[in-house]
């Protein structure tokens, strides 16, 4: 039986799932480049290849909160915090099915993140 914390758990879930939304961002620019229905395929592609990057970067942390590495909070958390004016944004753009969806993930993983559980856990490595 593992001694991690559930806030550590929770988190690296909120992290791969970030991750994973990214990549299938970044699967289906590619794939509207494929197809051609890119209006504007450089901009696609560099989409693509950014969201695959996020989705990747994402994932890596994610591993390392799982594994309960020390450094792993603190990308984790700026992450977080460059979510939060993104999520903002799309709120103010009427996107609410993308917006809320991702400010209550970055809360969750800042909550998560920063309890002191995971603080103990983390400085425990």
């Amino acid at each position: 039986m593992s001694n991690r914390p559930v806030t550590l758990t929770v988190a690296a879930a909120v992290l791969a799932l970030e991750g994973l939304t990214a990549l299938v961002w970044g699967g289906y620019a590619g794939y509207e480049i494929v197809i051609g229905k890119a209006e504007d395929v450089p901009s696609a592609l560099a989409l693509a290849g950014f969201c695959v990057a996020v989705g990747a970067g994402f994932g890596w942390v994610a591993l390392a909160v799982w594994r309960a590495l020390r450094w792993s909070r603190g990308p984790a958390v700026v992450a977080q915090i460059f979510l939060l004016p993104l999520a903002v944004n799309l709120i103010q753009a009427e996107q609410y099915g993308w917006g809320i969806p991702l400010v209550a993930a970055a809360a969750v993983a800042l909550v998560t993140l920063l309890a002191p559980q995971s603080t103990q856990a983390l400085m425990d490595e």
